[in-house]
């Protein structure tokens, strides 16, 4: 999750803390009554308090389910980080696959977190441009990634016209070059990831798939291979 600076004064770490537990207590409603179910109300009464105090530190229920994406975004992106950063930098196909790795195990781990971030969208909520950041960390690893083979002459970038295809300025964010397709390899990575997460978190292959992590393995490897990364050898 992002990093916050610590609380100076009591009533701040008061406020800091009340904070945490209420978005502690929304997040166990997601997985017991799901997220459009998700009231301040119903956080309240489980924290003892009047619904008009929950009020003060979120003023509706949009706000608390931002927060959740937010946090839900940052504690996959950091996890996706820790692993491809216990990596070493050369090895572009293991960083790959344990940024590939690692989303699918916090996925598992926390199905109702990563619902609310890739399932169903919320009746009646639409997110705020403050979710883009914390949503694209995966997608960024990916990124640098494929910029570091691009940089050490391991991949090629072949001529492409990611310009007409990919959001305008998204490229330079991703400090990739326009005119290869680049930028293409990685929303379709960036894509096939989480959709073979939600086909295996959501049912979808439950009678298809015998071994899922095997699968998820073979899904990876093919994708890294569409990237352009080398292959294990």
């Amino acid at each position: 999750m992002a990093e916050r600076s610590a609380p100076r004064t009591a009533r701040e770490r008061v406020r800091a803390q009340l904070t945490a537990e209420i978005v502690e207590v929304a997040r166990t409603h997601l997985g017991t009554s799901g997220a459009a179910a998700l009231s301040l109300r119903a956080v309240a009464r489980e924290l003892g308090m009047v619904s008009s105090a929950v009020y003060r530190y979120f003023p509706s229920r949009d706000d608390l389910l931002t927060t959740l994406i937010i946090e839900g975004y940052d504690a996959l992106g950091e996890a996706a980080e820790r692993a491809a950063a216990a990596v070493p930098a050369s090895d572009l196909l293991g960083r790959w696959l344990a940024v590939f790795t690692a989303a699918r195990e916090w996925a598992l781990a926390r199905p109702h977190e990563y619902a609310l971030l890739y399932g169903s969208p919320v009746p009646g909520y639409s997110a705020p441009q403050d979710t883009t950041g914390p949503a694209g960390r995966v997608a960024l690893l990916l990124a640098g990634i494929l910029r570091d083979g691009l940089a050490s002459g391991a991949i090629t970038a072949a001529p492409g016209d990611d310009e007409a295809i990919i959001l305008p300025g998204l490229l330079a964010d991703l400090g990739l070059p326009e005119d290869t397709n680049l930028g293409t390899r990685v929303v379709q990575a960036w894509s096939g990831l989480f959709g073979a997460i939600s086909f295996e978190l959501f049912g979808h292959t439950h009678n298809v798939v015998v071994d899922h992590e095997k699968y998820f393995h073979e899904v990876a490897t093919a994708l890294a291979a569409d990237a352009g990364l080398p292959s294990l050898g």
